[in-house]
């Protein structure tokens, strides 16, 4: 009787294995692992200040690709040009360009993500994103 009760256990593991191996993955998600930001964020003080250095600069953003982030004009091409969704923060385009989540993560070719420019983007659209 114990001989049986090895075998069906041996079974019952073999079959458990089989399905840990055989489970397979069909899609990438992105998960964005900036820390959460709670303190009030500043478009002037905490946001321009990250997309002037890293955003607008010769070839990007600075007026020759949309949107313009150049500090005379990045507030208002982001919040006229509707990369900014208030309603639905974390779908608002230029969340879902730096996050990677819309085509590769901005800005481009930068390993890290400078300064939490992620947490600070998506803190301040919630946040009511205003001209601060």
């Amino acid at each position: 009787m114990s001989k049986k009760i090895i075998i069906v256990g041996l079974i019952l593991v073999t079959q458990s294995m089989l399905l840990l191996y055989s489970c397979t993955k069909d899609t990438t998600v992105v998960i964005d692992n900036s820390p959460a930001v709670t303190k009030t964020v500043s478009f002037a003080k905490d946001l321009q200040p990250i997309l002037t250095k890293s955003c607008a600069i010769s070839g990007c953003h600075n007026g020759a690709i949309a949107p313009d982030l150049t500090a005379a004009n990045a507030y208002t091409t982001l919040i006229g040009g509707n990369f900014v969704n208030k309603a639905t923060p974390e779908s608002s385009i230029v969340y879902l360009w730096l996050t990677g989540k819309e085509a590769i993560s901005m800005p481009a070719g930068s390993a890290n993500n400078p300064s939490n420019i992620n947490g600070l983007m998506l803190a301040w659209i919630k946040q009511g994103a205003k001209n601060n």
